[in-house]
């Protein structure tokens, strides 16, 4: 499953539009869109601002496993 693809389960899971995903990590609603749309990849702060937001690991977000857990 690609990075997109992840971020789009994550976010219909939680019945969230994309405007209220973008607001909750402080960027703009195109730039989020972007990212579903597999035309653009985050930035760090962006990826991290996901994970936390989403509360998932990166490596899950990136796609390294399916385990959702954060390692503390």
């Amino acid at each position: 499953m690609s990075f997109a693809e992840r971020l789009r389960l994550l976010r219909t899971e939680r019945q969230l539009s994309q405007v209220q995903v973008a607001a909750g990590i402080g960027i703009a609603w195109r730039n989020y869109q972007r990212l579903e749309a597999q035309t653009s990849l985050p930035n760090y702060r962006n990826l991290l601002a996901l994970a936390d937001f989403f509360q998932v690991s990166l490596d899950y977000l990136a796609g390294r496993t399916d385990r959702r857990e954060v390692n503390r």
